[in-house]
């Protein structure tokens, strides 16, 4: 029966070799059980492929990075300050004991406006792939769930690609507080550096703000979801009352100078498409706007990022490694998902060049001519003999289209090519692109039209991203305005692009515009189609086309000119050499408008970290001579007080060669 129990057999005392025979049946057991271990080891085919090994180095690179980062941060700070004196010799004080020791005090608030990516995004609600995640970070801070679960983070990340907001049952909301934006990531710093100094003469969290937003929305989108601009009103206004009725300084970074060009008009608009502020209130409560890095004109990297998800850093990295971006990463097509989202995010299209011909150039000219990327030019008057360059094709396909005179170009109009022939198999792609719809017809015809400057560089991207593209058009302008008393202006679309707005009417303000140069940024791109496989983008910046001696300025693909390695400097300067400089139909109370350029040098060594005369667009704001800056015009101090306006560019070379209606 089956709950009857089998007794273990009983050893008699008749039995003595029974001990025996257990003690032989257990080493045959043991022999056995390593006998089969032995043919598993041997019949286990253990692979070891190139991906292990760049994993395995890839993990103790940061292994040795956060133990040394430990220890750093474990040991007294007189340790590492002594051993980088020994060998870079003394450090100079930090701008805010420096200052401190002057006897400036706090004075004026400070509101900070962070740009594109560098402000903290959290989880509010999510679907299940996201449990556990509420309130964590989804964009800064470890960036563990992008590790640990890629395609949710990707799916939460993505905004409505017919709204342009939050896609149901999903809430992304923007980190609040001086925390937003102090660090992107453990160790990295945005804003941290210029807090630290601020609080050396006094400043705290009742005197500045961070003006954080979600950076993924279209500017005017902000006030709709979050009342992100109401908010910045609001606060502003509190710190006047609250500081004695003094003025603001506002220091905007990348994109925040743009989304902060909106707020000065919103904040005096009409309800209910503005503020309801009036037309004094920039007047009552800003008193210098201090912008670092601002891409007032756009920024051709941006068009790179849109068109085929690359920059100068991705391509070479394609290049060299062509498949580690597209599957053996996260195990699915990498730059098609980051495609796809990021062409939801509406905010970029803030960026897309304006002016077009007339501000980045033609087929046959560009304002800028040539600049000698391996020798900083603007400390040595002797120039090489090089030929010149020609920066106004933004994109061409082919090295030689982008040198050849446009009288031997043959182009052929890709606007009249049809859009349903031949269309990719989309069920063996990972993800859906705006590409799988347009055949192969189609990429052909791009690549024939060959050439594309800032004017048909639109009708590219409409071809290529429609509903990008209509979205984008709803929420910003790209153009030059014919008549900026025309009503049609006083739409917010037109209000971040510099060209189809006015500067508030503010006679006593002071606006800045601070960047970094000496450094190639990028200003256009050499492409070619992309014929790897049906599911890959099918276009990517040639690697191949590189300039040599002749044309240094070529390298990779990627055309390079002065600016911040982000921003060119004739996005930052322009509109503060000529557009905006005296009274002008730009600027027609006359604010008064200044240039502070920052001479890029890099760190000595690693134990510089970053640098203190960084030029770059993020690692500007640790510019000790930057920060000495801020802190002087928060103090109460005026750019005459700086000793005026610093140029090492040929800005104003270069913006009188532009023809723009003033």
């Amino acid at each position: 029966m089956s709950f009857l129990r089998r007794r273990k057999p009983t050893l008699t005392p008749s039995s003595p070799n029974s001990d025996h025979n257990n003690d032989d049946s257990d080493v045959d057991n043991d022999k056995e059980r390593k006998t089969i271990r032995e043919e598993k080891r041997k019949n286990t085919n253990t692979r070891w492929s190139c991906l292990d090994n760049c994993w395995w180095f890839v993990g103790g690179v940061c292994t040795v990075w956060w133990f040394l980062l430990f220890l750093y941060n474990a040991m007294p700070r007189s340790i590492p300050q002594y051993v980088t004196e020994v060998i870079a010799g003394p450090m100079p004080d930090p701008p805010g004991i420096k200052l401190a020791k002057e006897g400036l005090k706090a004075n004026h608030p400070v509101v900070f406006v962070p740009g594109i990516v560098t402000c903290g995004l959290e989880l509010w609600e999510g679907e299940s792939c996201a449990d556990g995640l509420f309130r964590k970070r989804l964009w800064g801070g470890t960036f563990g769930e992008l590790y640990k679960r890629p395609l949710c983070w990707v799916k939460h990340m993505s905004l409505d690609n017919e709204t342009g907001l939050d896609p149901p049952g999903m809430r992304i909301r923007p980190v609040s507080g001086l925390v937003a934006a102090d660090y992107f990531a453990p160790g990295f710093f945005v804003w941290a550096v210029l807090i630290a100094n601020l609080a050396r003469i006094g400043y705290e969290e009742k005197n500045m703000y961070m003006a954080s937003y979600d950076w993924r929305l279209s500017f005017q989108n902000t006030e709709v979801r979050d009342q992100t601009l109401s908010r910045m009103k609001s606060n502003i206004e509190l710190m006047v009352a609250t500081n004695g009725g003094k003025k603001v300084v506002v220091i905007p970074h990348s994109m925040g100078t743009l989304y902060f060009l909106h707020f000065m008009k919103w904040v005096e608009a009409p309800a209910p498409m503005g503020g309801g502020g009036g037309s004094d209130w920039c007047a009552k409560h800003i008193k210098a706007v201090m912008n670092i890095g601002g891409p007032f004109l756009g920024v051709p990297k941006t068009l790179a990022g849109l068109f085929s998800m690359e920059a100068k850093d991705i391509a070479i990295v394609k290049a060299f490694a062509p498949h580690v971006l597209e599957s053996d990463v996260f195990h699915f097509q990498t730059l098609q998902h980051l495609m796809r989202m990021t062409r939801t995010w509406d905010s970029t299209m803030s960026m897309i060049p304006k002016g077009g011909e007339t501000i980045w150039g033609g087929l046959d000219w560009s304002p800028e001519g040539h600049y000698e990327c391996n020798t900083k030019q603007h400390k040595d008057n002797h120039k090489p003999s090089v030929k010149n360059m020609n920066y106004g094709r933004l994109i061409s396909f082919g090295k030689e289209v982008a040198t050849l005179h446009s009288s031997k170009l043959e182009r052929l109009d890709f606007k009249g090519a049809l859009k349903d022939k031949k269309h990719v198999n989309v069920s063996i792609c990972d993800v859906w692109t705006e590409y799988h719809e347009m055949g192969i017809e189609n990429v052909e015809a791009i690549a024939k039209y060959k050439a594309y400057t800032a004017d048909s560089i639109l009708d590219l991207l409409y071809f290529v991203a429609p509903k990008m593209m209509k979205r984008g058009d709803a929420h910003f302008s790209h153009g030059i305005a014919d008549d900026l008393d025309d009503p049609k202006y006083n739409h917010y679309k037109y209000w971040s692009n510099p060209l189809t707005t006015t500067l508030p009417n503010a006679t006593d303000m002071e606006i800045y515009s601070m960047y970094g140069v000496g450094i190639p940024t990028e200003r256009a791109y050499v492409y070619k189609v992309n014929s790897d496989s049906e599911c890959n983008i099918p276009f990517k910046i040639d690697t191949s086309a590189d300039g040599g001696k002749e044309d240094s300025c070529l390298q990779g693909g990627v055309y390079s000119a002065d600016g911040d390695e982000t921003v060119p400097v004739l996005s930052s300067g322009f509109m503060f050499a000529k557009g905006w400089r005296g009274k002008t139909r730009f600027n027609p109370s006359g604010i008064r408008t200044y240039i502070r350029e920052y001479d890029h040098s890099p760190p000595a060594n690693l134990l510089e970290g970053r640098g203190t005369q960084s030029g770059a667009h993020v690692d500007i704001l640790g510019n000790f001579a930057l920060i000495e800056d801020i802190i002087r015009v928060a103090a109460g101090a005026t750019c005459e007080d700086l000793g005026g306006e610093r140029v090492y560019s040929d800005i104003f070379k270069w913006s009188e060669k532009i023809n723009l209606k003033l």
